[in-house]
C-alpha cells in the first residue's frame, strides 16, 4: 500500500469492480479511449491488474480516499508498448467527480517515487493520446519532459513523458516538486 497525504494506493480486488465500471464505462472519463469499457473489458482490466502483481509484483493501484475511504479511480505502473518498446508506464485514471483536485498529479507523484525507490528502472513514462491535456499536464507537473511523439494506430497521435531516475533524484533534492 502507498499512502499520501490524502489517498491511500492498495491493490485491486474483484470487489472493486463496481467502481471502477462507473468510471471506465463513462463516456466523458473515457473520450481519449477508442471507446469506453463494457462490464467484460472491465473484468478484462481487473484480470490483468491481478496478472501484473503476480508477473511484475507492480501494477494499476485503486486510489481511495483517506478521509472516507471512497474508491475515485486507479493509478500505478503497468508495462506497456510505448512506439514499439515495452517500458514503465504511470497510468491514471480519476473519477470525474474528483477531477482538478489534483488527486492524479498525487498518486502519480507517489507511484513515480515508488518506481525509483523500489524497482531498478533509470527512467519511467507516461503515454497518452494528443488530446489529451489533463494527462498530459499531470506527467509535466510531476517532472517528465515531453519525449516523444508517435503515431498510433489506437489514439492517432501519441505523446510520450519520461522522467529518469536521475532527473527524480534532483527533484527529491528540491521537495519533490517539479
Amino acid at each position: 500500500m502507498i499512502e499520501t497525504k490524502r489517498l491511500l494506493l492498495r491493490e485491486y480486488t474483484m470487489d472493486d469492480f463496481d467502481a471502477l465500471y462507473e468510471i471506465l464505462s463513462d463516456p466523458e472519463t473515457m473520450q481519449h479511449y477508442p471507446k469506453p469499457y463494457d462490464e467484460e473489458g472491465t473484468r478484462r482490466w481487473l484480470t490483468w491488474s491481478l496478472d501484473n502483481y503476480q508477473k511484475y509484483g507492480f501494477g494499476l493501484w485503486a486510489v481511495v480516499l483517506k478521509e472516507t475511504g471512497e474508491f475515485i479511480g486507479d493509478c500505478g505502473v503497468t508495462m506497456q508498448n510505448i512506439d514499439g518498446e515495452m517500458l514503465p508506464e504511470i497510468g491514471y485514471h480519476i473519477h470525474k467527480k474528483y477531477w482538478r483536485r489534483g488527486f492524479a498529479k498525487e498518486a502519480a507523484r507517489a507511484v513515480r517515487d515508488w518506481v525509483f525507490e523500489n524497482t531498478d528502472y533509470n527512467a519511467v513514462y507516461s503515454y497518452m493520446k494528443y488530446t489529451n491535456v489533463g494527462s498530459y499536464s499531470t506527467a509535466i507537473a510531476n517532472g517528465m519532459k515531453k519525449v516523444k511523439e508517435f503515431p498510433d494506430p489506437k489514439n492517432t497521435i501519441s505523446y510520450a513523458y519520461r522522467i529518469t531516475r536521475d532527473e527524480w533524484e534532483a527533484l527529491k533534492k528540491n521537495g519533490g516538486e517539479a
